[in-house]
């Protein structure tokens, strides 16, 4: 009986022209180079889960980049856009388990009652979780953590990674206040749907991973295997802001950007690289990829 396939996927959320940022080109090209020395199967999710923000046509400008950069992917993408039937069948899932409750807390209400702050701001204290208080009604949907004990993963280049989710985090949104489900549900009921098993992402989204491994075990799901990339700062060792981050590298120059990026990622490409077509970039990344060349690397600098 053969084996299940080696998955990983590629997350994008499309910005409003279409452009590929360089934050995504290096986590897109960490994972799609580990899925082809694998020889696994890169898919690609565009993470429009909030539609009525979406800029039309840039979800397609997105995959029309990633093609000029030389990504391939199996089969067709997913659009998060479209997932909201699962969502809901999951948070029903939740709710029906006593897992997750109906909340009416506002921002301004957690501001003023908690009781302490984590790395994301105020920590829900827990008002709705049991039952809504007289006054409240229901805005968004919260999943319970448990209330002792730590929640532990390897991550495949952060190592042995342990978050206090009471303590740390408290009970979580999956759905909004004002209707969209929320990033840790929709990616957690979208991997499992694709039969994901590998996830190489970006080490911003390190402190989320404890809620959507807790979110794989209360459905029932296996979490895949986790490899956050360090994250990139400026020449100063500060962490970019949004709007640096979103400085969309060249797509009429993919191969200078691509090169480019397999520096950032301490891959030492030639410097004959510069003067090469894409598929000679791509082919030599493919046979010199390296992920022990990020072990130990707290940070991707920018010169």
């Amino acid at each position: 009986m053969p084996s299940a396939p080696t998955r990983y996927r590629g997350r994008f959320a499309p910005s409003p022209t279409g452009d590929l940022h360089l934050g995504s080109l290096l986590t897109a090209t960490a994972s799609y180079l580990e899925a082809r020395v694998r020889h696994g199967e890169w898919l690609v999710r565009i993470e429009n889960i909030d539609p009525p923000r979406e800029v039309p046509g840039s979800a397609g400008r997105m995959l029309d980049t990633l093609e000029r950069f030389g990504f391939q992917w199996h089969g067709t993408p997913l659009y998060q856009s479209t997932r909201t039937a699962a969502y809901e069948e999951a948070a029903s899932r939740l709710l029906d388990a006593g897992h997750a409750y109906a909340c009416g807390c506002s921002r301004s209400d957690i501001a003023r009652d908690a009781f302490r702050h984590g790395e994301e701001g105020p920590i829900y204290p827990g008002t709705c979780r049991h039952g809504l208080p007289p006054g409240k009604s229901a805005r968004a949907l919260r999943v319970r953590v448990p209330e002792n004990g730590l929640l532990c993963f390897e991550d495949g280049l952060q190592g042995h990674v342990c978050q206090d989710l009471a303590r740390d985090i408290g009970d979580f949104v999956i759905r909004r206040a004002d209707g969209p489900f929320a990033y840790q549900l929709a990616v957690v009921v979208d991997d499992a749907a694709q039969g994901i098993t590998h996830v190489v992402r970006g080490a911003d989204l390190l402190l989320s991973t404890p809620r959507q491994i807790w979110l794989y075990r209360l459905l029932g799901f296996t979490p895949p295997s986790f490899l956050h990339v360090p994250l990139i700062k400026d020449a100063d060792g500060r962490k970019l802001s949004k709007q640096l981050k979103s400085i969309p590298v060249d797509p009429a120059n993919p191969v200078a950007s691509l090169v480019h990026a397999l520096e950032l990622l301490r891959q030492s490409p030639p410097a004959s690289l510069m003067r090469a077509t894409l598929a000679e970039v791509w082919e030599w990344a493919e046979q010199n990829w390296s992920l022990e060349r990020l072990k130990g690397v707290a940070e991707i600098r920018l010169d």
